[in-house]
């Protein structure tokens, strides 16, 4: 009788199936975790003291808008000038509005507590849709500095990232038109959702075929127009200069990533040119070896007949390679291309962890590393983005993770791109 075996031979194998998802149990992990972060939530906002970093900036930029103000290079805070998309200031203008111009700081803490429960569900959705074992789900609420740039900071990089997991749920259910539109309103908070524009491209071109994806392309510029409409009559140029301003200067004292190179190094244009090379060197390779391959086609066989607005696929080869981009494939390009970008960007802020602390644990588990190692390496990563301020050692382990996870998923996750069919055939074989 099952009830005679010592318990630990009873208890062990249920714990691993609910762990794994094999369990009618394992469905109540992510609810669990939810409510677990609500409380966290609420003991963050009323036990530890709020920390004014960008909040103030944000009310007053806002407040020049609102008293009628349309020129971007007119607006500035006590952090300096306006520097993000036009999405960004009709948030926090109507957050202007329901914190009684900036002043209610904790109601705007608790509007940011509501964004980051929403935002970890969809995030719970997108790993569950992509048969993510439940094991790895309680890594989603246990990074400190992410609660800290929700419910402490008030950062606008939180509404970026609610968009763009929203997005990626929306695309995982074939969303398309759905999941352009909220993918570009995420990067109208923000340009930092531009690492991920490649793969998106790629996900759409693939899910949706050629001319539909072409549809959806000019969806997301449109988007891009009509939210910043009453900006670009007043100044076009200041605006686009503002907005997604490429060659902003960064200062050595806040990077979080490359501290560990020495600040000559870091501030010189070759070793600027250098990452840029690297990061679209590492990217083709992922585009051609990895993102395309469902297609089964080389990338010049695709890239040829585009340049002529023409389709590389016919019909029947749209519908089988549409098959191939499944929920798996859509979150694993995605995140991947994220972590790529972060790898390679000239700075990061520890704001810009928001980005990346619920990337890891998925593509650590896509890598196909023991469980206990992708515990390891999270929290190792954990660390060294709460070392404040940043070492050399601090920076140099965020890189190496970053790195480390790239390689990672490079080799492990090489089946996920196999076209359908010959996943069928191996499944059978």
């Amino acid at each position: 009788m099952d009830w005679q075996r010592p318990w630990h031979q009873r208890v062990a194998p249920t714990a691993l199936a609910i762990a794994n998802g094999r369990h009618p149990l394992s469905k109540l992990i992510p609810p669990a975790l939810v409510l677990f972060d609500v409380l966290l939530c609420l003991v963050i906002i009323w036990k530890i003291p709020y920390t004014e970093i960008d909040w103030e900036a944000y009310m007053q930029q806002v407040s020049q808008f609102v008293a009628g103000e349309r020129d971007y290079t007119k607006m500035e805070g006590g952090t300096g000038p306006l520097v993000y998309p036009a999405a960004h200031v009709w948030i926090y203008t109507a957050l202007y509005a329901i914190t009684d111009q900036g002043r209610n700081i904790l109601l705007a803490q608790y509007i940011f507590g509501g964004l980051y429960i929403g935002a970890l569900i969809l995030v719970m959705a997108c790993y569950w849709k992509a048969k993510a074992p439940p094991y790895i789900f309680p890594l989603l609420v246990l990074s400190k500095r992410l609660h800290s740039i929700f419910v402490l900071r008030c950062f606008n990089d939180g509404f970026a990232v609610y968009y763009l997991w929203l997005g990626i749920y929306l695309f995982q259910q074939r969303y398309w038109t759905m999941g352009a539109l909220v993918y570009s309103l995420g990067l109208g908070v923000k340009m930092s959702l531009l690492l991920v524009l490649p793969a998106v491209g790629i996900v759409l071109l693939l899910g949706r075929g050629f001319r539909p994806a072409l549809r959806l392309a000019w969806l997301i510029a449109q988007v891009q127009l009509v939210i910043a409409l009453p900006f670009l009559a007043k100044n076009p140029w200041g605006y686009l200069g503002r907005a997604f301003e490429f060659s902003r200067q960064f200062f050595f004292k806040w990077t979080v990533n490359w501290r560990f190179v020495g600040e000559e190094t870091f501030l010189s244009r070759p070793f600027s040119l250098l990452l840029l090379g690297l990061h679209i060197s590492v990217l083709l390779a992922f585009i051609t070896s990895r993102w395309l391959k469902p297609a089964r086609k080389s990338i010049m066989d695709i890239v040829g007949p585009m340049l002529f607005l023409e389709s590389p696929f016919n019909g029947n080869e749209e519908l089988a390679i549409s098959a191939s981009v499944t929920p798996q494939y859509i979150l694993t390009s995605v995140l991947t291309a994220n972590v790529i970008g972060l790898l390679f960007a000239r700075s990061l802020h520890y704001q810009f962890y928001a980005y990346l602390a619920w990337s890891t644990p998925y593509l650590l588990w896509r890598s196909g590393i023991h469980p206990v190692f992708q515990y390891v390496l999270f929290f190792v990563q954990e660390w060294a983005w709460n070392v404040y301020p940043s070492t050399s050692i601090s920076s140099l382990v965020v890189v190496s993770m970053l790195a480390a996870t790239v390689g990672l998923v490079w080799r492990g996750a090489r089946a996920e791109y196999e076209p359908r069919a010959v996943k069928d055939e191996a499944a059978k074989r």
